[in-house]
């Protein structure tokens, strides 16, 4: 009889014992698991935001004030090519004043083809000093690196009037001619620009 009660009392102690050994393991399972879900969480805020701050943070260089103006996505037949973003003081975009230009490429394209394209763009909207064209474009194709997806080119505009270029946040060159910052800039942002909605989209205005 006594053998059996302390045999009972042992059971129940036993399982008493597995149930907070369980309930304590539950405990931290749960406890480990949020901690990974915030962790990682705030990784994923870092790598969306991450390229914003920096952005932010070139434009603030050169750009008083410096916030968004307006973001666009251009797309070529059914290719996205690059995302815009720019960037004015106090987020008001005027052409005679600093300003920056993010382009995020979508796509792996050639520094050599960025240069080219621009030059081209430039013709377009009706500039055709050739002498200037083929400066240019030597100072873009010694500037612009060959770029693929995750990689952000930042264009400034600034106070002198002169182009200032970054890569992922670094200073990559400088173009120090007004001219050559006009009708770069113009190639998206000008009344003549190559895509009126997408212009529109960077500037936040329907006019």
């Amino acid at each position: 009889m006594y053998n059996s009660t302390v045999k009972r009392h042992e059971s129940k102690g036993r399982s008493g014992l597995t149930k907070t050994a369980a309930h304590d393991s539950r405990t931290l399972l749960s406890r480990f698991l949020l901690t990974n879900l915030a962790l990682a969480l705030l990784l994923l805020m870092t790598l969306f935001n991450g390229p914003a701050r920096a952005e932010l943070r070139v434009a603030s260089l050169h750009v008083p004030a410096a916030e968004l103006v307006g973001k666009a996505r251009l797309k070529y037949l059914v290719w996205n090519v690059f995302d815009a973003r720019l960037y004015a003081p106090s987020g008001r975009w005027s052409a005679d004043a600093p300003y920056a230009l993010t382009l995020s490429y979508l796509r792996k394209i050639s520094g050599t083809q960025i240069a080219e394209l621009s030059v081209s763009e430039m013709r377009k909207q009706g500039f055709n000093n050739e002498g200037a064209l083929n400066r240019w474009q030597r100072q873009m194709d010694a500037i612009f690196p060959n770029v693929s997806p995750g990689i952000s080119i930042t264009g400034v505009r600034d106070e002198k009037g002169h182009a200032i270029f970054y890569q992922n946040g670094e200073k990559i060159g400088q173009i120090n001619d007004k001219e050559f910052s006009r009708r770069f800039f113009n190639i998206w942002l000008g009344q003549a620009a190559f895509d009126p909605g997408f212009r529109r989209r960077l500037l936040g205005t329907n006019s």
